[in-house]
């Protein structure tokens, strides 16, 4: 067998993206492509054509054909054999068989075609060999990178426990009424310490503030003072070089992505001079044939007190919850206070809560065991069939009172067996071909859109298919805890407040 070239191209004979395994110019690649529709007889179903040249093995997919350009005098077995292995490579980086999916992932299909054809000739490679050597996943290269961010980390901190030397001295200095020292010597002053000092400490902090401050004005004249400075400012260049090498390098702020799209789910709020966060997280494990395994629940309120004047103020707890969860107050709050009559205040009424931090007020728990508790139910049913597994899975709202945003529904797929064929769906998906997953993507599930089902086949068994991760966010909390008025200690006179309410999920899984 001697392959000359492999394209996808469109019915019209546009190539889309062509590799030539021989010598052949753009011209000649174009032409053979742009022959290829007028050989075909309408009407009569083949898989190859033949011109006094060259032969043609072609399979539609859909809108595109994937095309084999072989010589006359190749094994036309050998060549079906290929073309399926080309044909299954494609679904593995599109997501859909159409000319801008293709275009979008070309480089990626050029590597995979040359793991199957080399100079010519067919290697003797199945899918998920391709799939390996196009990773090129290496275990020196992940110790290697492991040891380089050590040593980013390691910089890092030494930076800031420099930093928090120089802020210490001059902050002392400033104390006993004397110049800050220079921490430089051969000639530096004191007032180009100050500013090290200060441009350390900014170079460090930066990632942690949200607004950046003006850098300091630089000392005019020389100063080896500076040498601090361009510590951090040699580690920002390696790290930029590792970022120019294509390494993903996890900054600080990598920790707080979490954290910062809840910020972005959730609404935009008016903080009041009186903020409470609610927040609740649950951990929930269920079999795949039914039943509660584990359910575990954690809320807090947090206040946030921004005015000093509303430093002695109680807070009007409504509990409306009858799922029996366990109440906790803070040990500065007066808890027979809060048994008797529902309200969150100090013990001691002269003093105030903090002010300008957040305080954790009131918590709860809950941990059961009882299948009604399930705030969203997900039933997964793979069944073996001749090609491979039907699976259904279709999920379900108990509690109709919760407004779930961003739902996810993440199912594991077999490796090397291609993408999956979906056939009803409410909502959306995505297919990730790397990490062998389908997402089920539902923007909100709620009263009016309760329940919904997803159809899919695909090679494998039904143990495949687990276990089911889903994850969501809510501005409605589960346990109906929530505060509803604020007074002031002297007068019981009303005192405005804003409210923040999340529901978070820390681990949800059908095993």
């Amino acid at each position: 067998m001697v392959l000359l070239a492999a394209a996808v191209c469109t019915k019209a004979g546009k190539a889309i993206v062509s590799r030539q395994f021989v010598e052949m110019t753009r011209t000649r690649i174009e032409g053979l492509l742009a022959a290829f529709p007028k050989l075909m007889n309408t009407g009569k179903q083949h898989t190859f054509v033949e011109t006094e040249s060259v032969r043609y093995v072609y399979q539609p997919m859909e809108k595109l054909y994937m095309v084999l350009i072989t010589t006359k005098n190749s094994n036309i077995l050998e060549d079906l054999e290929t073309l399926r292995l080309f044909s299954r490579v494609i679904p593995e980086y599109c997501r859909a068989l159409e000319e801008n999916e293709i275009s979008e992932h070309c480089f990626d299909l050029i590597f995979a075609f040359d793991e199957i054809v080399a100079l010519g000739y067919r290697e003797n490679v199945n899918l998920a060999q391709i799939r390996t050597f196009t990773e090129m996943d290496s275990h020196e290269e992940k110790v290697f990178r492991a040891v380089r961010e050590t040593q980013e980390r390691e910089a890092k901190a030494e930076m800031r426990r420099k930093a928090k030397e120089l802020q210490q001295a001059r902050r002392d200095a400033e104390r006993q009424g004397k110049k800050a020292p220079g921490f430089g010597g051969f000639g530096s002053s004191a007032v180009s310490g100050g500013s090290t000092a200060a441009m350390i400490t900014e170079t460090i902090i930066e990632t942690d503030k949200p607004k950046v401050a003006p850098a300091p004005a630089r000392p005019s004249g020389p100063s080896k003072a500076l040498k601090l400075g361009a510590k951090g400012k040699e580690v920002d260049n390696f790290v930029d070089k590792l970022k120019s090498e294509g390494e993903t390098i996890m900054s600080s702020n990598m920790g707080k992505r979490t954290s910062e799209a809840t910020k972005v789910h959730a609404a935009p709020i008016n903080m009041e001079s009186v903020h409470m966060k609610i927040e609740e997280k649950i951990t929930l494990t269920c079999g795949r044939d039914g039943g509660l395994q584990n359910m575990e629940l954690h809320g807090m309120i947090m206040l946030r007190i921004s005015d000093d004047k509303f430093g002695r103020i109680r807070l009007h707890v409504e509990n409306e919850d009858k799922k029996g969860v366990q109440l906790q107050t803070h040990p500065n709050v007066d808890k027979k206070l809060f048994t008797a009559e529902s309200l969150i205040g100090l013990k001691n009424p002269e003093k105030s809560f903090p002010v300008n931090s957040d305080v954790g007020v009131l918590k709860w728990r809950l941990q059961t065991t009882e299948e009604s508790f399930i705030p969203l139910t997900i039933n997964c049913w793979p069944s073996e069939s001749g090609n491979g597994c039907d699976v259904n899975i279709e999920y379900e709202l108990q509690e109709d009172n919760l407004e779930l945003n961003d739902v996810v529904i993440t199912i594991p797929l077999p490796s090397g067996v291609g993408a999956p064929v979906i056939g009803e769906i409410d909502g959306e998906y995505r297919h990730d071909s790397r990490r062998n997953t389908l997402e089920w993507c539902l923007p909100v599930i709620d009263a009016k859109n309760k329940s919904g089902s997803l159809e899919f086949s695909i090679a494998g068994q039904p143990n495949d298919f687990f276990p089911v991760q889903v994850s969501f966010i809510s501005k409605k909390n589960y346990c109906n805890i929530q505060v509803t008025k604020v007074t002031q200690v002297d007068g019981n006179s009303p005192v405005r407040f804003s409210t923040e309410t999340t529901f978070l999920v820390d681990k949800y899984e059908i095993l």
